[in-house]
């Protein structure tokens, strides 16, 4: 077998085309599970949100949540979706050790919601991604593999599994093809995965967080020479945060073109993208949909939505997020360059809620997009992440804005809040962080920067006044950055006139 070389980017999109596809999983925030009475809330202790139900044990019979059926609805419609007037669901059957029924209930060729489209801007183009189809099924189970050093089973002593997670609602968004992006592919996936997350934040049906699972996306990659047929595509699944996304793609592109370049073959698989290595690797073999053996569930009748109720759903559609972005950015003041950052970065929510909380817009990005994606940045993680709020950061800026902090100080104060210290102020506080602007307490310091600086000082003595930056510099080392530069200035200036 030839050796595939892995070429540059640069070189696989002067060769290739790449098509991609996305299906994304969203969990809806209901009270309760898809087809029984179990309640949702993530995190308790494991296989204790279970029932007959859910677990699929003889003689349990579902009931179709009708929270769950507004909320697929409401995608459907914030999507541009044709909303079916008869659906239903299937079983859709394979086995895996979090299927505890050994099998799913889905949607198959009957779906809530067909025919859509996303629009996304990508430096400053609009590009459309169509959607082929929105349905509603139910999570799975999740398994623990144990021993190994990957957390995968292949290396695994032993697996558990955790059925709590089993029947959950679970909306499926799948996306046509997307052709043309070229060797913006990748930024065009992540794009549309942040899009579409807003989207379905502001319709208030999930809190789509990504890296607790209620947000994952399976990533659909495929390369093709200029102008030939479309080549065969891999799917990289459970793709858990929007760099990640944008990562998946660009490693699969290089990957697939190393292959073809090397006159091997792509296989139909899925495959598991690496955090640490931004990687792919096997998982197994890409059923077609004949091998899930789909047919109509027996025990759950068909789905009927009544037209006059989906209008009236209409009524509660949002502001979409890129009609409310071009808003904000005009109320703001910014830039196309400005916005774009902002947006490239995902702070726009962070951001607004940080003005929401009392900060100005310009406090707001110097710290979202200066110290803390700096921060996230070396932590591999999304500026959500990080355990710091908007209104830490509204009431750190006016910490500083009081003249209680500077910035120097105001960052360590954000390290303090960043480790779990508290709130900025208790941060300040324990720390003892905050500016000495005492003319006395000051006193000492100013005296010692001049005794220690007699040249500087005859300087100021004789008029040159610009002299005085080093002596102030030389107190704020002095005294770690706490002195207040104005104070420590107007004292050098009144000892030396």
């Amino acid at each position: 077998m030839t050796v595939a070389h892995a070429p540059s980017y640069e070189s696989a999109m002067s060769s290739y085309e790449p098509v991609i596809g996305l299906e994304t999983h969203v969990e809806l925030g209901t009270r309760t599970k898809m087809f029984c009475g179990c309640p949702t809330e993530f995190g308790a202790e494991p296989n204790t949100q279970i029932c007959p139900v859910c677990l699929g044990l003889p003689g349990a019979l579902p009931v179709a949540n009708a929270a769950a059926i507004e909320a697929t609805i409401r995608i459907g419609l914030a999507l541009n979706c044709e909303i079916a007037s008869w659906s239903r669901f299937a079983r859709k059957n394979y086995f895996y050790p979090d299927m505890p029924k050994n099998f799913q209930t889905s949607q198959y060729d009957e779906p809530l919601c067909v025919n859509g489209y996303l629009d996304v801007v990508l430096d400053g183009e609009t590009v459309r991604v169509e959607i082929e189809r929105v349905h509603l099924e139910e999570d799975t189970g999740k398994s623990l593999h144990v021993g190994g050093s990957t957390g995968r089973i292949h290396g695994a002593t032993h697996s558990l599994v955790d059925y709590n997670r089993a029947g959950i609602p679970l909306v499926e968004i799948v996306t046509k093809p997307v052709a043309g992006a070229g060797a913006n592919a990748p930024q065009v996936a992540k794009a549309y995965v942040t899009e579409l997350r807003d989207v379905i934040r502001a319709l208030g049906v999930s809190d789509v967080r990504m890296e607790q699972g209620s947000m994952r996306c399976d990533v659909n990659t495929s390369l093709n020479r200029p102008g030939a047929q479309w080549g065969t595509r891999t799917e990289t699944k459970n793709v858990n945060s929007l760099r990640s996304v944008e990562r998946a793609v660009h490693s699969e592109i290089i990957r697939q073109a190393g292959l073809l370049d090397a006159g091997e073959r792509i296989i139909q698989e899925t495959r598991h993208f690496h955090e640490d290595t931004g990687q792919t690797t096997s998982g197994r073999s890409k059923e077609e949909a004949t091998d899930y053996r789909y047919f109509p569930e027996p025990d759950l009748v068909p789905l009927a939505p009544d037209a006059a109720w989906v209008e009236s759903l209409k009524a509660t559609i949002p502001e979409p997020p890129s009609v409310r972005i071009r808003r904000l950015q005009e109320a703001w003041g910014l830039t196309d360059h400005e916005m774009s950052s902002i947006v490239n970065a995902g702070a726009v929510e962070l951001i607004t809620a940080t003005v929401e909380s009392g900060a100005t817009v310009e406090a707001a990005r110097k710290w979202w997009l200066g110290e803390l994606a700096r921060r996230a940045n070396a932590q591999d993680v999304e500026l959500e992440q990080l355990s710091i709020t908007p209104a830490h950061v509204a009431e750190l800026q006016a910490l500083v804005d009081a003249g209680r902090i500077n910035d120097k100080l105001a960052r360590q104060a954000l390290e303090g809040v960043l480790a779990g210290e508290g709130s900025p102020e208790q941060v300040v506080a324990a720390r003892g962080l905050e500016v000495v602007s005492d003319s006395g307490a000051l006193g000492a310091a100013v005296d010692a920067a001049i005794a220690d600086n007699p040249d500087i000082a005859a300087k100021i003595r004789d008029g040159k006044l610009a002299a005085a930056g080093a002596l102030v510099g030389a107190v704020m080392k002095s005294t770690k950055g706490q002195a207040d530069a104005k104070t420590v200035r107007e004292l050098i200036l009144s000892k030396l006139s």
